[in-house]
C-alpha cells in the first residue's frame, strides 16, 4: 500500500463518543490529513487490556454506589443502639436521604458530564463520595450522619451516569455488549452483596460500613485519572438550563420521597397525593423549559425514541422487582428462619455469583443470536419470574436452604445477569455520542426510582406480618415481585423486540477514487446507458432536498429506535 497521506474520501469516520480535543475530533494543530491515524488510535486501537482496565475502573464506581444503597440496612440496629432514644423514623432517614438525593441528581449530573467532561465529573463524584463516607464514619449523632449521607448520595449521583457514559464513549462498539454486561453486573452485585458485606462489617463496628469506601474510593480516583480517557460533547454551546436541572431534580426527588414515605403515610393519603402532584408540576415545568431553552437539561426528542422510552419503562418495573426481591430475601432469612446477619448474607451470595458470568458472557451472545438485546431482556425477566414462582411454591417456615431456597436464588441470579445488561444495551443503543451522559442519567434514574418503588411496596406488605402465619405475608410479597418482573417482560416484549427495519435506499453513487491523469470524464445524462445491473431513475427537481430534510427530521426524532 502507498504510504502517502490519505485522501479525504479515505479518512474513516470518528468512533462515536471518543475523546476529542478539537474541531473534527483531532487535537488542536493536527493537520487534516492526520485525522485518520488519530481516530484509529482514539477509537479502535485500544488493546484488550486497556479496555478491560477502563471497564474495571468504571464498574468499581457503580459497585460502590449500589453497595452503599443496601449495606446500611443491616447496620440500623447497631446505629440505634449507639444513639439511644433515637426513633426509628429518624433512623430511616439515614437510608431515605441517600435514596432521594441519589435519584434526584442522576439526570442533571449526566447532562453536566456531557458538557464539562465525563471523567472530570466521575472523579468529582468519587471525591464527594469518599468525603461523605469519612464524615459518616465519624458522625457524632444521627443528624450529622444524615447530612453526611446527603453528601455521599450527591457523589454517587455524579459518578454513576458519568461512569456509564464513559463505558459507551471509551469502548469500541464491538466490545460494548460485554463491557455493558460487566458494568451492569457489578451494579447488581453491589446491591445483592450489600447484606453480605454489611453483615460482616457490623460485627466490627457499624462505622466500618462507611469507612470501607475510603480506600476503595481513593484507589478508584487514582485509577480513573490514569486509565480512563476524557470525553465530552464538543458541540455544546451556551449556558445550560440550570433552572430546568433544579426542577428535574425536585421532580425525581419528590417522587422518591412519596414512594419512601408511602408505607407510613398511606398510599391513598393526602400527603402522598400532594407530593406526587408537586412532582408532576415540576416535571411539567421541565417539559415546558426543555421545549424553549437552547440547551435543555433533557432533549425531548430522546424521550420520543420507542426503544429508549421502552427501556426506561421496563427498567423501572424490573428494578422494582429486583429491589423487592433483595429485601424480601433478607427479611425472610433473618425474620422467619432466624439466620444471623452474616449467615443470611452468605445464604444470598450464590445468586449474585451467577450474575457476572451471565451478564458478561451469556447475555451478549444470547442477544446476538436472538437478533436484539431486547429479546434477551424478555428472557431474563421470565427467568426471574420463574425463580420467584418456584420459591412461592416451596417457601416454608422450617429452614430447608439447599432444597428450597438455593434453586430459586440461582435462577434469580441468572435472570438478573440476563435482564439488566440487556435492558441497558437496548436503551443505550438509542443514544447519540453527544448524549451518552444524559441518557445514562435517565436510565439510572429508572433504576433508582424502580428500586424505591419495589422496596416501598414490599414494606407496605411486610408491615402486616402475622406471628401465627408469617409465611402468608411473604407469599404476598412474592406475588408483588413476580408481577413487577412479568410487567417488565411485557413492556420489553412490546417495545424492544422489533428487528431493525432497513428502508429501501436510493442507489448510492460509486465510491470516490483517487484522481488519475488518465481517468475518463464522468458520464453525462446524455451518455449511453449505465453499466450497472440496477437501472438508475432520475429524481424530479427538488426531491433530493426534500429527502434530505425528511432524513434530518427522522434522525432528530426517532431514527435511533433500532435496538
Amino acid at each position: 500500500m502507498s504510504q502517502t497521506a490519505p485522501t479525504p474520501a479515505a479518512i474513516p469516520t470518528a468512533e462515536p463518543g471518543g475523546a476529542s480535543a478539537g474541531p473534527g475530533g483531532r487535537p488542536p494543530g493536527t493537520p487534516r490529513w492526520a485525522t485518520a491515524r488519530f481516530l484509529r488510535h482514539r477509537a479502535g486501537a485500544r488493546s484488550g487490556r486497556q479496555v478491560t482496565a477502563i471497564v474495571g475502573v468504571l464498574a468499581l464506581a457503580v459497585f460502590m454506589s449500589s453497595l452503599d444503597l443496601f449495606i446500611v440496612n443491616l447496620a440500623f440496629p447497631y446505629i440505634g443502639s449507639q444513639y439511644p432514644g433515637t426513633s426509628l423514623g429518624s433512623l430511616s432517614w439515614v437510608l431515605n436521604a441517600y435514596t432521594i438525593v441519589f435519584a434526584a441528581v442522576l439526570v442533571p449530573a449526566g447532562r453536566w458530564a456531557d458538557r464539562v467532561g465525563r471523567r472530570r465529573v466521575l472523579i468529582g463524584g468519587l471525591a464527594a463520595f469518599v468525603l461523605g463516607s469519612v464524615l459518616c464514619g465519624v458522625a457524632p449523632g444521627v443528624a450529622a450522619l444524615i447530612a453526611a449521607r446527603i453528601i455521599q448520595a450527591a457523589g454517587a449521583g455524579l459518578m454513576v451516569p458519568a461512569s456509564l457514559s464513559l463505558v459507551l464513549a471509551a469502548v469500541p462498539p464491538r466490545a460494548r455488549p460485554q463491557a455493558l454486561g460487566t458494568w451492569s453486573a457489578f451494579g447488581a452485585l453491589g446491591a445483592a452483596l450489600g447484606p453480605v458485606i454489611g453483615g460482616s462489617l457490623v460485627q466490627l463496628s457499624w462505622r466500618w460500613v462507611f469507612w470501607i469506601n475510603v480506600p476503595v474510593g481513593l484507589a478508584a480516583i487514582a485509577l480513573a485519572y490514569r486509565v480512563v480517557p476524557e470525553s465530552k460533547d464538543e458541540q455544546a454551546r451556551g449556558r445550560p438550563d440550570l433552572i430546568g436541572a433544579g426542577l428535574l431534580a425536585a421532580a425525581v426527588g419528590l417522587v422518591a420521597l412519596a414512594l419512601v414515605k408511602a408505607p407510613e403515610w398511606g398510599w391513598g393519603s393526602a400527603a402522598f397525593g400532594g407530593v406526587l402532584l408537586a412532582a408532576l408540576a415540576c416535571g411539567a415545568a421541565v417539559v415546558v423549559r426543555s421545549r424553549r431553552h437552547h440547551s435543555p437539561v433533557i432533549e425531548l426528542e430522546l424521550l420520543r425514541s420507542r426503544t429508549f422510552s421502552g427501556a426506561f419503562a421496563a427498567s423501572i418495573l424490573y428494578y422494582a422487582g429486583f429491589g423487592a426481591f433483595v429485601l424480601n430475601s433478607v427479611e425472610f432469612l433473618t425474620g422467619v428462619w432466624h439466620y444471623s446477619a452474616v449467615v443470611a448474607g452468605l445464604a444470598i451470595a450464590p445468586g449474585p455469583l451467577m450474575v457476572l458470568p451471565f451478564a458478561r458472557v451469556v447475555a451478549p451472545r444470547l442477544g446476538a443470536w436472538l437478533g436484539g438485546a431486547g429479546r434477551a431482556a424478555v428472557i431474563g425477566c421470565a427467568v426471574n419470574a420463574a425463580g420467584q414462582l418456584l420459591w412461592f411454591a416451596q417457601i416454608q417456615e422450617r429452614p430447608a436452604y439447599l432444597t428450597h431456597l438455593l434453586p430459586a436464588q440461582l435462577l434469580g441470579g441468572a435472570g438478573v445477569g440476563l435482564a439488566i445488561p440487556s435492558l441497558l444495551a437496548a436503551g443505550s443503543a438509542a443514544l447519540t455520542p453527544a448524549r451518552f451522559g444524559t441518557g445514562s442519567g435517565i436510565l439510572n434514574t429508572a433504576r433508582q426510582v424502580g428500586t424505591v418503588l419495589g422496596v416501598a411496596g414490599l414494606v407496605a406488605i411486610l408491615t402486616h406480618v402475622s406471628r401465627a402465619d408469617p409465611i402468608a405475608s411473604f407469599r404476598h410479597g412474592l406475588i408483588l415481585i413476580v408481577a413487577f418482573f412479568g410487567a417488565a417482560g411485557v413492556i420489553a416484549a412490546a417495545f424492544l423486540t422489533r428487528r431493525p427495519s432497513v428502508p429501501a435506499a436510493p442507489a448510492a453513487a460509486p465510491p470516490a477514487a483517487a484522481p488519475s491523469a488518465t481517468a475518463p470524464p464522468a458520464a453525462t445524462p446524455s451518455a449511453a446507458a449505465p453499466q450497472v445491473a440496477t437501472p438508475q431513475v432520475a429524481a424530479p427537481p427538488g426531491s433530493r432536498d426534500r429527502a434530505g430534510q425528511v432524513g434530518l427530521r427522522a434522525l432528530g426524532s426517532d431514527a435511533t429506535t433500532r435496538s
